[in-house]
């Protein structure tokens, strides 16, 4: 089994939002130290909670500071934009990083309907997602694209002998039964709906898998985890995590508070929602984080998880992927 990471760049209260940028970059570095397999980045739009943006802008400056390790978009918000431009955006990583680059697309706005319609203004932009897709699959490869298309002829620049790898993101049936039909690596947003629907799209994915841009399915999950030294100080780093969820259940969004700022009064609901998110989150030391890990991929029959991990300090989330990192013998 093999462990990769997803990383938001989350703004932290008191902390220029911009660090949480050069944050990101330096936890790339140590990942690929660790022996991480990916570093994944994900795209948000006008969220006073997540600062990253544009995930192939930070993709670029991973690549000149990395030598190893795969990178990739998590992803990618493909109704916003040309897929012409996102295949040329990706030949150019891939010129910079031959061969480690994952380009993850998604449907979902990742931002609010406002937001979503400054980036694309057609509210009925994710009907053309499939099209989209498969327009983008045949740029980054350099296929060509069938007679009659607007696009036949077309490519995006620069070739190479090598091409990005196209992924297939979800959480829900939609992505993964499109990841199926099209023959795609899918990836599943478990931190998302906290596992809700995970095993029941991973169904979905193989049973509807057609050869295409692979011979067989293959699937992983993307989960929220967090190691420290101890159990009790990864309860107490926790904290500010929680403090998140709950806050994102009413509406209200902000930067990641220190865990010893966290903590605020909770009413009944938020008091029997802590209860429930405390039940699955995946928290504790490296050895228990890792026996629920590998429990958790037995189950769901994936050979990779990727890991994502919130904290306020960036030291601590550096070791937790250390900790990680030594249950599963990376290096």
């Amino acid at each position: 089994m093999s462990l990769s990471v997803l990383d938001q760049s989350v703004a932290r209260a008191g902390v220029p939002q911009d660090q949480s940028i050069r944050d990101t970059l330096a936890l790339a570095q140590h990942c690929e130290a660790l022996g991480y397999r990916r570093f994944w980045l994900s795209e948000h739009h006008s969220l006073p909670s997540i600062v990253g943006t544009a995930p192939e802008v930070l993709m670029a400056a991973i690549a000149a500071r990395t030598q190893s390790i795969r990178i990739g978009s998590a992803g990618v918000m493909l109704p916003h934009y040309s897929a012409f431009k996102v295949a040329e955006q990706f030949r150019v990583l891939d010129a910079l990083a031959p061969g480690r680059i994952d380009l993850g697309v998604g449907r979902a706005p990742g931002s609010d309907y406002r937001t979503a319609q400054l980036l694309n203004p057609d509210p009925r932009a994710s009907d053309n997602f499939p099209q989209q897709v498969q327009e983008l699959q045949a740029w980054v490869s350099g296929a060509e694209l069938p007679e009659g298309h607007p696009g036949r002829g077309i490519h995006a620049h620069p070739m190479g002998a090598t091409a990005p790898q196209l992924w297939m993101l979800g959480s829900s049936g939609y992505g993964a039964q499109l990841a199926g039909h099209f023959g795609m690596p899918y990836a599943f947003a478990h931190f998302i709906t906290d596992g809700e629907g995970c095993a029941q799209a991973l169904e979905l994915y193989r049973h509807s898998f057609q050869p295409g841009l692979l011979a067989q399915p293959a699937a992983t999950i993307c989960v929220w985890a967090l190691a420290a030294d101890s159990e009790e100080e990864a309860w107490h780093l926790f904290g500010s995590r929680e403090r998140a969820r709950i806050d994102r259940n009413s509406g209200r969004y902000g930067p990641l508070q220190p865990p010893q700022l966290a903590q605020r009064a909770y009413n009944e609901g938020e008091q029997a929602y802590r209860q429930q998110l405390r039940r699955k989150a995946m928290v504790g030391t490296g050895a228990q984080v890792a026996a629920r890990l590998r429990a958790l991929a037995q189950e769901l029959e994936v050979d990779e998880v990727v890991v994502i991990t919130w904290t306020w300090d960036p030291a601590a989330q550096r070791r937790s992927y250390e900790l990680l990192a030594r249950e599963f013998a990376l290096a």
